[in-house]
């Protein structure tokens, strides 16, 4: 029987605070931000309601110097990922424990043409680490659509 893990996670949301980059002992990028999801639900006495969930991601090497760069507090983001957990012992002898969202992705959420118009694009580091730039519309496929569905199994 084939070992089936998959660890992928897509978030929505707005920055909390700006991004700062900050470097490893040896010179690795890194920032670290928390993302504030709004999540609707309905009670069992059918009325709706609002929550709002504060999740903490963490983006590496060229990732996180382009949210530096890009991104500030308030702003749209959309990002995917891993869910990652660490543990340590904190000085007063406490085992510690943390979940965060490793970025692999990057998208820009907000729009920013005239006319209420809404752009998309995404920012996703090559296997070398070297950046790449990909405007969402230019790599849009075009679907042509079907007629009748005489030829539907279903």
């Amino acid at each position: 029987m084939a070992n089936f893990n998959f660890n992928k996670v897509i978030l929505g949301g707005r920055l909390t605070s700006d991004p700062e980059l900050k470097m490893t002992g040896s010179g690795v990028p890194v920032t670290s931000f928390t993302i504030a999801i709004n999540r609707h639900y309905q009670s069992k006495n059918q009325e709706g309601g609002k929550q709002t969930d504060f999740i903490d991601v963490t983006a590496w090497r060229s990732n996180a110097e382009f949210i530096t760069r890009y991104f500030k507090r308030g702003s749209s983001i959309c990002v995917t990922g891993s869910l990652q957990k660490r543990a340590w012992t904190d000085q007063q002898g406490n085992k510690r424990y943390s979940t965060e969202v490793v970025v692999d992705e990057v998208f820009f959420v907000d729009s920013k043409g005239e006319g209420g118009g809404s752009q998309s694009s995404t920012y996703t580091p090559d296997a070398y680490g070297a950046p790449a730039y990909t405007a969402g519309s230019a790599s849009m496929p075009k679907f042509e659509e079907i007629e009748g569905d005489d030829d539907l199994p279903f």
